[in-house]
Order: C-alpha cells, then sequence, then structure tokens
C-alpha cells in the first residue's frame, strides 16, 4: 500500500459514501485495478488495506458529523425534550426515533452479512453484477416517483424500510445511499428529503464501522507498524472529498434526476463484471 492508491482511494471514498454508486464497491474497484495495473495478485487484503478502509469511512464520518451538526444537535434536543415532557410529536424527535429504530434494524441485517461481504471482496465481478441490480433499482425508483403526485415525510413504516435497504448494502455493490433513497422514493418521499435522511440515518452506522468494530478486531499492536503517513492522507482526503459531496449533491438532488447515477451503475458494474471474469 502506497500513497497514491491511499489518496485514490479516499477520493472514491469521499464520492461513493454519499452518492448513490456503492462505496464499497468502488473500494474494491480501487484496490483491484490498481493491483492490475501494477501485476499484483489478487488475494486477501492485509490488514493494513482493512485498517485504511475502516480510516477512510472515519474520514467521511466526520464530514457528515460536521455537515449536518445543526441538525444533529436538534434531533438530540428533542429526544431529550421529549422524554422528558413525555410529548414525542416534533418532528425531530420522530426522526430521531426512526433512525434509533432504523439503526437496530440495520445491524440485525448487516451482521448476518458480515462473512458474505467479506468474501465478496475478493469476487470483484460478482460485486459489478451487484452495482447493475442498484443501477436498475435507482432507475426504477425514478420512473415511479415521477408518477406519485403527494409526496410523504418519513414516517414509521418508510423508516423501516430504509432501514432494511441500509442493512443489505452491508454487501459490495449494493450501494447504502443508492438503496436507501430508492426506497424512500417508492414510498413516497421526495429526492431532497430521502437523501437527508439516508445520511443522518448513515451516522450511526459508519460510527460502528469505523470506530467500535475496529476496537473488537484490530491487532492494536500490529496497527503502530502501518504506514500512518499514507494513512492520514487517505483520511483527510476523504473527509474534505466527502463533506464537498453531501453539499453538492444535495442540491443536485433537489434539480436533477438520479437517473444519471443508475446509469452510471449499469455501466460500472458491466464493465467491472466483464473486465474481471476475463482477469
Amino acid at each position: 500500500m502506497d500513497l497514491i492508491q491511499t489518496i485514490l482511494m479516499g477520493i472514491v471514498q469521499g464520492l461513493s459514501e454519499f452518492l448513490p454508486i456503492s462505496s464499497s464497491a468502488h473500494l474494491v474497484f480501487t484496490s483491484n485495478f490498481y493491483k492490475a495495473f501494477k501485476g499484483i495478485e489478487i488475494v486477501q487484503e492485509s490488514n493494513q488495506e482493512v485498517f485504511l478502509d475502516i480510516m477512510l469511512h472515519f474520514g467521511t464520518l466526520i464530514a457528515v458529523l460536521i455537515f449536518f451538526r445543526k441538525d444533529i444537535i436538534e434531533i438530540i434536543k428533542a429526544l431529550y425534550i421529549g422524554i422528558k415532557n413525555r410529548n414525542y410529536s416534533s418532528k425531530d424527535f420522530k426522526t430521531g426515533l426512526y433512525i434509533i429504530i432504523g439503526t437496530i434494524i440495520t445491524v440485525l441485517i448487516a451482521y448476518p452479512l458480515n462473512e458474505v461481504a467479506e468474501f465478496l471482496v475478493f469476487k470483484p465481478a460478482i460485486v459489478g453484477g451487484l452495482l447493475i441490480f442498484t443501477g436498475c433499482l435507482l432507475l426504477f425508483s425514478e420512473w415511479y416517483g415521477k408518477n406519485i403526485k403527494e409526496k410523504k415525510e418519513i414516517n414509521l413504516k418508510s423508516s423501516i424500510l430504509i432501514a432494511v435497504a441500509q442493512g443489505l448494502a452491508a454487501l459490495p455493490g449494493f450501494s447504502r445511499s443508492g438503496l436507501t433513497i430508492a426506497t424512500g422514493l417508492l414510498n413516497r418521499q421526495d429526492r431532497t428529503t430521502a437523501a437527508r435522511y439516508s445520511f443522518l440515518l448513515s451516522i450511526p452506522i459508519i460510527l460502528g464501522a469505523s470506530m467500535v468494530y475496529p476496537l473488537i478486531k484490530l491487532n492494536f499492536a500490529e496497527v503502530v507498524t502501518y504506514n500512518w503517513t499514507a494513512i492520514i492522507v487517505g483520511t483527510i482526503v476523504s473527509g474534505i472529498v466527502g463533506y464537498l459531496c453531501i453539499k453538492y449533491f444535495l442540491k443536485f438532488v433537489g434539480k436533477f434526476s438520479l437517473a444519471v447515477f443508475g446509469y452510471y451503475c449499469l455501466i460500472a458494474g458491466i464493465i467491472t463484471a466483464i473486465f474481471f471474469s476475463m482477469y
């Protein structure tokens, strides 16, 4: 693992974590394409590469926390006041409650899929196939959403379905933001509402993936021997790109269709599936 690889992966993580194109798939593609270009055999990732992936997610976690800091504070305040006064009617309280419920559901679905997800990291052709599915779902949800005149806010039913989608997105190739936003559209939310909720719902999961999970799994005696310069640079790049991506993506979805991302997923998935089937 070198500095160029970590910078590339930081850019890819920052963009693809929040765009509906599957960050896990693009990290798999970037790593494996880089190895193919360098003539390196595609084998199981080293612990250092796994740790880099965790730190890149930490970078995007910082980005989403900074961008939505006011929303997060209001949601926490609403939860505290709502529980204290036994008044659960505010919009921010409901949003916080849905995020808590959604996080629990996500973990219950994603955790059993962990071994499958780790297996798929070394099967980029299959990941390409899952990305094709993401593209098809985005295109269908956009078509469906255009035929719905009355838009709805996030409710308990839609929050549960969105959480199920986020849980399935533990598999690389299934875009977390793609599946959650598409599920929101299919449940009659507008694109901006669906995207905003998708980003807020991602916070506990990214937090768990980048901070809690490593405390259980990592060998910290080995971590100190890693290439920390490359890891830190990649993490910073991931955070900066992620922040800018959130900012401009929310503006984009307020005005334009997500179909362009659907077509991108289709093309990227087909190319990757074909390339790695022959590699």
